[in-house]
């Protein structure tokens, strides 16, 4: 793996241990953050646009932020889970082209791991309710950040430490899709980390090949090749991904937030939100709302 992953920094949110039942059962779940679950009894599902995947005793389950899927357990279920939010020096997501849920067989150090991870940091469950229409709000994530603020140095460099190793194990899976077996043009590096960092001013695939000084035909071709997404595509996705985060976390209208996220009018960012997530502005805010 190219160093330049090593640059990744992880930002806790929740972690905790909980036993769940019939009533953990919620649908169109799209978080802003990662979820790894540590299964040690019972069942149940994650089931995305792609599979249902079951949930079992002794396996692990990454679920990469902006992955819509909808959670459920019929009988019985307990799970250790970590919720962490994702930084990097480029813009590129270590599951950039990984967007979904992703088992390996748990081991050992993976148990004692979760455990460590729950002793170092007490007090981060979500202690309201497993509902995300309940927990996805600003002031919760707000108020899970100041935690980490006061942490001891120590603290935190473990716990990065923690997360690390984690998601080491779903990176080493087999599922896990690598790429192109060559590293990454730089020019393509550059326009994601430009798109990445202009998300609200215009963009368009001529411009960003003039900028890569490539000819657009084959600046498109490259790009998808390295990427797996057409440059608009990965744009709109991008953009998308950025008003899902500013829904969840803020109180700016739609038309705000069109704005920031460079869509030129409110029923083209509702058109393309609605391609991208399956919902609406308006319904994916529901979510986010206290019930």
């Amino acid at each position: 793996m190219d160093k330049r992953w090593l640059g990744h920094t992880f930002s806790l949110l929740h972690a905790d241990y909980v036993r769940l039942d019939e009533k953990w059962n919620y649908t169109h779940v799209v978080s802003p953050y990662f979820r790894i679950y540590y299964i040690d009894e019972g069942e149940g599902f994650i089931i995305s646009t792609k599979e249902k995947c079951r949930l079992e005793k002794d396996h692990l389950y990454i679920i990469p932020s902006f992955t819509l899927c909808h959670l459920c357990c019929d009988h019985y279920l307990s799970q250790h889970f970590l919720h962490f939010f994702e930084e990097s020096p480029n813009g590129l997501s270590l599951f950039e082209n990984n967007r979904k849920v992703i088992k390996v067989q748990a081991r050992d150090i993976d148990v004692i791991n979760f455990k460590r991870l729950l002793e170092i940091n007490p007090g981060r469950g979500i202690n309201r309710s497993d509902n995300p229409k309940v927990y996805e709000r600003n002031v919760y994530y707000k108020r899970y950040q100041e935690l980490n603020s006061l942490a001891s140095d120590a603290c935190l460099i473990e716990t990065q430490g923690i997360i690390y190793q984690l998601i080491s194990r779903f990176i080493g899976s087999r599922q896990f899709k690598s790429g192109d077996p060559h590293p990454m043009p730089s020019k393509i590096l550059e326009s994601i980390s430009h798109i990445r960092q202009n998300l609200k001013n215009h963009l368009t695939v001529s411009t960003l090949a003039k900028k890569a000084n490539l000819h657009q035909d084959y600046f498109s071709r490259l790009f998808l090749r390295y990427t797996g997404e057409r440059p608009l595509n990965y744009i709109h996705v991008k953009r998308i991904e950025r008003a899902q985060y500013l829904i969840a976390t803020t109180r700016l209208s739609y038309t705000q937030i069109a704005e920031a996220t460079g869509f030129e009018s409110l029923p083209y960012f509702t058109k393309i939100f609605k391609k991208v997530t399956g919902l609406t502005p308006g319904e994916y805010r529901k979510r986010s709302e206290l019930v």
